[in-house]
């Protein structure tokens, strides 16, 4: 499907670590025709009038470009640095071939530890004397919680509790992605204020020890009444029709393509 907008987040997945349908599973859900049922791992890509950039490189990556008709990405912003966040990032070699540049990875420095050690291939010394594009051309840009721009866009960082572990969201515009969230610091609160659109964790209705599930996402929801508001990082324990006709008004699960402009 083509770009509808000059400006826009693609969700290009929206279900949790172990996508959806689950290997070896029959329920309902898994086992649904309905598109929006079907559920790859949660990444997003930001079109901006400069370029396409990404929030995480999830391992569905190369097919959610694919399906997305997205032909170049020229940075990454990371939430954190969990597998389903992180192990599509081979896929950017082609993107560091084509633009004969490194691809900027922006990302705090335990995420860098981690992309160092899981793809140490592409930062040894042996790796220079490969052939051009034989592995991916990376840069760390090292962030925090102070604002910071990518092709030409404000990213707004927001702390937030995954479990025990410290990870990003990212506020752009009036747009926030917080995937991946268990707790909200309250100094983070102002920062979701004032939203057009508010993307959230929900994994499924039952208490999770490091994501949100529906009932702690609508206690958000209600906190910053944002315009409207999506769920992410979605289980197989929600159908989508069905979780949709429950929930409150402008609020509705997320899907796999979902365009928001920003």
């Amino acid at each position: 499907m083509p770009f509808q907008s000059d400006r826009e987040l693609i969700l290009l997945g929206t279900g949790t670590s172990h996508g959806v349908p689950v290997i070896g599973c029959h329920c309902e859900v898994c086992e649904s025709d309905d598109p929006k049922n079907k559920r790859t791992r949660t990444g997003v890509a930001v079109r901006t009038q400069e370029g396409t950039f990404l929030i995480d490189t999830s391992p569905e990556l190369r097919l959610q470009l694919i399906r997305e008709k997205i032909d170049l990405v020229e940075a990454v912003i990371y939430t954190h640095g969990h597998a389903d966040h992180l192990f599509g990032l081979d896929d950017l070699r082609l993107f560091g071939y084509r633009l004969e540049r490194a691809v900027p990875l922006y990302c705090e420095e335990i995420v860098e530890q981690q992309i160092r050690a899981s793809f140490s291939y592409a930062f040894e010394k042996s790796a220079a004397v490969l052939h051009h594009g034989a592995v991916p051309l990376l840069e760390f840009r090292r962030i925090g919680l102070e604002p910071f721009e990518v092709l030409g866009q404000k990213i707004q960082p927001i702390r937030l509790m995954h479990g025990r572990l410290p990870v990003l969201g990212f506020r752009i515009a009036d747009v926030a992605f917080c995937t991946d969230v268990s707790f909200i610091p309250e100094e983070s609160w102002p920062l979701l204020e004032g939203l057009d659109v508010l993307v959230i964790d929900a994994l499924r209705d039952m208490p999770h020890a490091t994501h949100f599930g529906i009932p702690q996402a609508l206690e958000a929801i209600e906190r910053v009444k944002p315009k409207r508001a999506y769920l992410t990082h979605v289980s197989h324990y929600l159908e989508y029709n069905s979780t949709n006709a429950r929930l409150p008004a402008g609020v509705e699960l997320s899907y796999d393509s979902l365009r928001i402009p920003y």
